[in-house]
């Protein structure tokens, strides 16, 4: 029992410590920086989120990503891609 209690408290762990692909710091950061047309998940991603499943939006972000050799992308880089369309 004691085993179960622990590998079960082990599972949790993991579950936390691993990060979402889709932020919600993510949004929270868009919206406070004014960009409207963020508005969940799937503003940037194509289905289930993941590093993979990304709309064209979230295949830019991750394009200037490597462009900048930036560590992770920043919701602010999204006022020039959406000026872009205009």
């Amino acid at each position: 029992m004691r085993r179960s209690n622990l590998l079960l408290a082990a599972a949790a762990l993991l579950v936390v410590a691993v990060p979402a692909s889709a932020k919600p710091a993510f949004l929270k950061k868009a919206k406070e920086d004014g960009i409207t047309q963020i508005t969940t998940c799937m503003s940037c991603h194509a289905g289930k989120p993941s590093k993979t499943s990304l709309n064209d939006t979230g295949k830019w972000l991750v394009k200037e990503m490597k462009e900048k050799k930036a560590k992770e992308v920043d919701p602010i880089w999204l006022k020039e891609y959406f000026a872009k369309k205009k």
